[in-house]
């Protein structure tokens, strides 16, 4: 479709003027007046503009009082915006942009309004997240002029701001949006128009997994938080974030995107409607997943859902030996974090070799520690004699806990959890780290399965906090007391659910991968910017693509299937891409190839 002439003019924006004064205008104003332009903020009510300029002093004064602005830079800001009530006031504004709610009934009334006020080459902006910039725009009277300008919360400080063009848009438009992102110091990525666009159209269905993930209560809510916190280094849960963005607004945006999509990961989950319906919108009303102490504030306090105090009602077993089967990084790993513990530790390998190997890198990992200035000589050369390599199940006999870390192979841990059987004591509890496979099928395994429980500790196991706890329907409540009471003594934050694919982490966290991927496959959007977005608008400690690379595609492709194959739902159907890329031996870093080159030395 051809273009149409645009009269947009090529300079930079002087006067921008922001309609809808909530947190995101008001933060965007902010944003804006710093970086010297000149502001008009729109608002329906003279209550609505005063609060956003209160908010606008205070805003500024703690960025004086953190050093990130002068006392004269303040003032300079402040003086740069004002405030109106009606429309006209940007009549003389070169760009417009739009924050006001999620409703398109509402957007379009602004756009026809702001189509007889404005000059025809003000360009006019849309800060949605999840309606149609294409229908905004075809409605308008210049249609090449209309585009996306999605920031993210809080505008301050988030560094992403995502240009979205319709088929529409002008280039002029998005040269011009594009120059004013990068001169207000934001990483700006140009997407197409589609609900969610990249960023929201990840996050948002790991939103929804989330959601319904508590819904059912495979999760208590803290633990689905700390699950994503500590084994993702997010910082902040899913049903958390729910409640700061709004549980109406992610339902709002789902229902959007699953319009568009018709993906069963996007349909709301039902709590969010029943939340929605309730008002408890989350902080904005003081209540959401979360209760807090007053409507707008972030401190939570404790309600009836919140877990009492004092860990399991069933005492658990007494543990000292541990042994860990297995010789890989994860074994090595997971045989530190008991050795540093205090625990004596048999660390089991196929051949004395293999369990020298391991052991050894367990020394060199302690020597890290000792040059960091994290652990003394002495307590290096404690913990290592603790850890006593063998080439024999036979020698977990005096194991109060067995902790299997072999292969991603279920008839290859079946074989072990026959052996530990056959050996350990009885009242041994015998545990597996699978990070996919079902925990019950290594418990048929044995004669014991309510001794048989999952613990699914995260690489590199001694940095990570988190512990997954996989209770089946067979595990004892004392051999569920046992692995909580060791999780605590080795200082990791144990998370509790049942035996299912992907437990808590993968399950969110892998379909978010597999819809990344898709989009590429797509033509969406690229690696490059679909990390970055992730990173500077999701606060991701790595882009998804960076994650796939590391953890590798050919595991990622094995836990997709696994869930796939669990819950049987076509929205987490690997992505062909991911398939092609396995099928090529393109693995991530260990091959140095994957959706990046990398050097394998």
């Amino acid at each position: 479709m051809a273009t149409p002439p645009s009269d947009i003019a090529l300079s930079p924006p002087r006067t921008v003027a922001v309609v809808g004064l909530g947190t995101m205008g008001t933060g965007i104003a902010e944003v804006l007046a710093v970086a010297g332009r000149d502001v008009v903020g729109i608002d329906i009510g003279e209550a609505r503009t005063a609060r956003a300029l209160a908010v606008l002093e205070s805003s500024t004064a703690r960025a004086v009082e953190r050093g990130r602005l002068t006392d004269a830079e303040r003032a300079e800001a402040l003086a740069r915006v004002r405030t109106a009530i009606d429309l006209r006031a940007a009549a003389d504004a070169d760009l417009v942009i739009e924050v006001a709610p999620e409703s398109y009934e509402v957007k379009r009334e602004i756009f026809r309004e702001l189509d007889r006020i404005v000059r025809p080459g003000t360009i006019l902006a849309t800060g949605t997240n999840a309606l149609s910039v294409t229908r905004l725009a075809a409605e308008s009277a210049h249609p090449e002029r209309v585009l996306g300008l999605h920031f993210f919360n809080p505008a301050p400080a988030m560094r992403l701001v995502e240009v979205v063009s319709s088929v529409l848009t002008s280039p002029d438009a998005v040269e011009v949006v594009t120059g004013l992102a990068l001169d207000l110091g934001k990483e700006p990525v140009a997407v197409g128009d589609r609900p969610g666009f990249v960023a929201d159209g990840l996050l948002f269905g790991y939103l929804n997994q989330a959601a319904a993930m508590y819904e059912s209560r495979y999760a208590t809510r803290e633990d689905i938080d700390a699950a994503m916190r500590l084994g993702c280094g997010l910082p902040m849960g899913p049903l958390a974030l729910l409640d700061l963005i709004g549980v109406d607004t992610a339902r709002t945006v789902l229902e959007a995107m699953y319009a568009a999509t018709r993906d069963r990961l996007h349909a709301p989950a039902p709590v969010l409607g029943q939340l929605s319906e309730a008002g408890l919108t989350g902080r904005k009303a003081g209540r959401g997943f979360y209760t807090y102490e007053a409507p707008g504030r972030a401190t939570v306090v404790p309600d009836a859902l919140t877990p009492l105090g004092g860990g399991p009602s069933v005492a658990g077993r007494p543990v000292r030996v541990v042994g860990v089967a297995g010789s890989g990084t994860m074994a090595s790993g997971i045989a530190e974090v008991f050795a540093v513990a205090g625990y004596e530790v048999v660390l089991a390998a196929r051949s004395q070799e293999r369990a020298r190997a391991a052991r050894d890198r367990v020394a060199a990992s302690l020597a890290r520690s000792v040059g960091r200035g994290r652990l003394s000589a002495e307590a290096a050369a404690g913990t290592l004699e603790r850890i006593r390599p063998t080439d024999t199940y036979d020698d977990f006999v005096d194991a109060d806990l067995a902790v299997e870390a072999v292969a991603e192979d279920l008839e290859v841990k079946r074989q072990v959890f026959a052996a530990l059987d056959k050996v350990c004591r009885p009242g041994a509890v015998l545990a597996t780290t699978t990070s996919s496979l079902p925990v019950v099928a290594c418990a048929r395994a044995t004669s014991r399965p309510r001794d048989v429980i999952g613990m699914h500790f995260f690489n590199p196991a001694p940095a990570m906090r988190l512990v997954e706890v996989v209770r089946t329907v067979l595990t004892s409540d004392e051999a569920h007391a046992t692995v909580r009471e060791v999780c605590a003594t080795v200082r990791k934050h144990a998370v509790d659910c049942g035996d299912r694919a992907g437990f808590i982490v993968n399950a969110l966290l892998f379909p978010y991968l597999n819809n990344a991927v898709k989009m590429v496959g797509e033509h969406y959007a690229t690696p490059d910017d679909i990390d970055a977005a992730m990173r500077l608008g999701g606060g991701y400690p790595m882009g998804p693509f960076e994650l796939l690379d590391v953890v590798g595609l050919d595991v990622s492709l094995a836990i997709e299937r696994a869930l796939h194959r669990e819950f049987r739902d076509p929205g987490l159907a690997p992505a062909p891409l991911l398939e092609h890329l396995v099928a090529a031996g393109c693995l991530g870093r260990k091959t140095g190839r994957g959706f990046r080159e990398h050097d394998r030395r």
